[in-house]
């Protein structure tokens, strides 16, 4: 799986469970499994400091370098015994490198096994008070401008010292928390679950989230698989859930009969404004640039409950958001759920914070502002836009909304806060307007939320 990751840009959230099938992998061994993957993607930054102290050598082949992870991940974050981790590991550069290596990784984890995390951080980490932000991102396995950039979320923009506030390593840590499977159940009728659904929900080992109405929260590590194959449900996380829930509220003037999902792939936020809409009498349009991804969107709004009856009141158009193919102002509410770095999901996908890069940023933000545009422009005077990133970089998030409205004359930024005035916490330091969940807060994706009426 690791070598996937390096060789091929693999995600582990989509191959990982096609390995432990091929591979007949199931029960506790698939659990132990999961945890050596996600557990040394995420603590990959941490394990290389602390193996260059512990190895003599400037350069590791590849394979060797996953192996020495793998066991520094279960000498120093698993119950896994040093005889056993260090001898598997051993066992394991034979099979993957031949024989050679064996003796170097022996003698490498064998250093690694002489001290605790703890204290190997204190040997490998910078000096905390010379250097909180590389200290932090020494102890928390991120890229310094990962670290750099929630701190910057975080800051009162006051603070002229820039001082990195306590609650930034809250978030690095949630960061590196393994994450709960949410569902979003769709109900039969209305827009909140009745006492029946929620009676079969909890049979199967899942219990509701804290404020969508939709939300399911499996405990204990239930398997979600048998909710999903109904059809009802669908993995969502709550924040997912509550920016779409944002949107359906947002006050507008005028119709309410047309909404648009602008990048709608792979439907999960598409699947519920669908269900929204329709408990409306309105209509929802989903837009997606790939055609493999409008497939998925497709499935996703025709599933649950009513939705394959409300099937005529949904369409899916294959088109970029940036050159449309419908007259402007056409619609009444506009979700613009833009391509961002993924920054929010790193709990789900812990190898993104080794991809990216900040000029890659660069380039997303770009598009994002063109796609806030096309949204503004696809909304009718008096509609309401939803501007959403899985990320809390200012450069997503903040300085999209600020460049894009402060270009036009015609747009005014509502209060986000205020829409969903059920959830703490949410307003951001530079403008309380916007929304922003947070893993430590929030216990969901790190997603931000701005919503934009059309004058």
């Amino acid at each position: 799986m690791l070598r996937a990751v390096s060789d091929r840009d693999a995600y582990a959230n989509l191959l990982l469970p096609s390995l432990l099938t091929e591979r007949g992998i199931a029960g506790r061994d698939a659990a132990f499994a999961t945890e050596l993957t996600y557990g040394t993607l995420r603590h990959r930054g941490t394990y290389d400091a602390i193996l260059a102290v512990c190895s003599d050598r400037d350069r590791l082949d590849p394979a060797v370098r996953d192996v020495l992870r793998l066991g520094a991940h279960q000498l120093l974050a698993t119950r896994t015994g040093s005889h056993a981790a260090v001898s598997t590991s051993v066992d394991l550069a034979k099979d993957v490198c031949g024989p050679r290596p064996s003796g170097f990784v022996n003698a490498v984890l064998r250093r690694v096994a002489s001290r605790d995390l703890d204290a190997w951080i204190a040997i490998v980490a910078p000096d905390r008070a010379a250097d909180e932000a590389g200290y932090l991102a020494v102890r928390h396995s991120y890229p310094r401008w990962i670290v750099e950039a929630f701190r910057d979320a975080l800051a009162d923009p006051a603070d002229a010292n820039l001082e990195i506030p306590a609650e930034t390593e809250q978030a690095l840590a949630a960061g590196n928390a393994r994450p709960e499977v949410v569902l979003a159940l769709l109900p039969s009728s209305d827009t909140n679950l009745d006492s029946a659904e929620l009676a079969w929900a909890s049979g199967r080992g899942a219990k509701r989230t804290r404020w969508s109405p939709f939300g399911l929260r499996l405990t204990g590590g239930g398997d979600p698989a048998p909710l999903i194959a109904t059809g009802r449900a669908a993995a969502q996380d709550e924040a997912s859930q509550l920016v779409a829930i944002a949107l359906s509220r947002a006050p507008l003037d005028g119709s309410d009969n047309l909404w648009l999902d602008l990048c709608a792939g792979p439907g999960g936020k598409a699947r519920l404004l669908h269900h929204l809409a329709a408990g409306r009498g309105a209509r929802l349009v989903a837009s997606e640039v790939r055609p493999h991804r409008a497939q998925q969107v497709r499935s996703a709004m025709a599933g649950g409950p009513g939705q394959s009856s409300t099937a005529e009141r949904a369409g899916v158009v294959i088109a970029d958001g940036r050159h449309v193919p419908w007259r402007p102002g056409t619609f009444d509410r506009v979700l613009a759920d833009v391509p961002c770095s993924g920054l929010g999901s790193l709990r789900r996908r812990p190898e993104a914070r080794w991809r990216k890069t900040p000029s890659d940023l660069a380039e997303l933000a770009d598009l994002q502002r063109q796609l806030l545009t096309s949204a503004i422009e696809s909304v009718r005077p008096g509609g309401v836009v939803a501007y959403v990133t899985c990320s809390p970089h200012l450069s997503e998030t903040h300085d999209v909304v600020t460049a894009v409205v402060g270009a036009r004359s015609d747009v005014t930024i509502l209060d986000a806060p205020a829409v969903l005035a059920e959830v703490p916490d949410l307003p951001t330091p530079r403008d309380k307007r916007f929304a922003q969940f947070w893993p430590h807060r929030h216990t969901t994706d790190a997603m931000f939320l701005a919503l934009i009426r059309r004058d």
